[in-house]
């Protein structure tokens, strides 16, 4: 080891550090949309103690960091992360049924508890038929419809936060809103209890097979993206609000909007982050400028400055469907 090895550096290389490491990770090989530059370290932790470790060393030495579990909810930066993206390995990825509740690891996917579910003849879980995504990621974002959704599921669950420690709390404790909760920035989800209830296995079967039926004809499934964009806002939907726009079609770069669904960016070809930022900023323009509402992006920015919901490339050439579009005014 280098005499002014870091303290990270000095971890990552540690023999005992139960992880593996990779240094100038191309983030396009971690996330849905396959897009991003590299990270300065991509770390898959595979113990509590080796993420524990990781985390406080970066808090302490001020190293960025983020968890970004299978990437299905994330745009990285075409110059990539200079800090430390970390995904849950190992140990995070158990599931085991005990006592009609799933015990679940956070790096566990939410599809597998869906089929788990299914094939206990359990219910409560058929809305998130054909989520990708880890449970970890779905808890923060509380993902679901606006009817169902997995805060309604909690039973505890257990975080770590550097500087604070372990903290194990019930469901009820935590505020769960529309694609949010109140766990804090930097507090890491490490495992959760759900509940589950028996329930008819043919009512599940055929409210899972319809769920994913409505997701297959709805979203644009066979093109790289990173789920919906924005969230939709109270009392209104972003697809049809872009829909009535006729934004669907309008390209920048590899990025376009989906014909499929008006809230969904796919990766039509190549397309850079940078792509994806301007397409988003010329939708979310075109919505205030017409409806007088601001959109809020739901999709996490990695590798951007503080502004990056709101920027875009000045220069980046919008396309329509059938030629280019200037700013639409309704």
């Amino acid at each position: 080891m280098a005499r002014h090895a870091s303290p990270l550096q000095s971890l990552l290389v540690d023999d005992r550090f139960d992880g593996d490491v990779y240094p100038n990770e191309p983030m396009s090989r971690h996330t849905t949309y396959r897009i991003g530059g590299p990270a300065r370290f991509f770390v898959r932790a595979n113990s509590i103690g080796a993420l524990c470790s990781l985390v406080d060393v970066c808090a302490d030495g001020n190293v960025p960091w983020v968890v970004v579990g299978r990437g299905s909810n994330v745009l990285v930066a075409d110059e990539g992360f200079g800090g430390v993206a970390i995904a849950l390995g190992r140990d995070f990825r158990t599931s085991r049924f005990e006592d009609g509740r799933f015990m679940v690891g956070a790096g566990a996917t939410l599809s597998s508890v869906v089929q788990d579910a299914f094939r206990r003849n359990l219910g409560g879980f058929e809305f998130a038929v054909g989520t990708p995504g880890t449970v970890g990621g779905a808890l923060r974002m509380n993902a679901g419809s606006r009817d169902e959704w997995i805060g309604e599921r909690v039973v505890t669950v257990t975080t770590y936060r550097p500087g604070r420690g372990l903290l194990r709390r019930r469901g009820s404790e935590l505020s769960w809103g529309y694609r949010e909760s109140s766990f804090s920035p930097d507090e890491v989800i490490l495992e959760c209890e759900l509940s589950a209830e028996a329930a008819d296995p043919f009512k599940v079967r055929d409210k899972m097979e319809e769920n994913l039926a409505r997701r297959q004809q709805t979203q644009p499934l066979s093109l790289p993206t990173c789920g919906s964009v924005f969230k939709n806002p109270d009392g209104a939907s972003v697809g049809k609000l872009v829909e009535e726009l006729g934004l669907k079609g309008t390209c920048v770069g590899g990025a376009r909007v989906s014909d499929v669904h008006g809230n969904f960016i796919v990766n039509a070809g190549a397309a850079t982050a940078a792509d994806v930022r301007a397409l988003m900023e010329h939708v979310r323009r075109c919505v205030a400028a017409t409806f007088g509402i601001d959109l809020v992006p739901e999709v996490r920015m990695v590798g951007f400055g503080a502004d990056a919901p709101r920027a875009a490339a000045a220069d980046a050439p919008v396309h329509g469907a059938h030629g280019a579009v200037g700013e639409h005014h309704g």
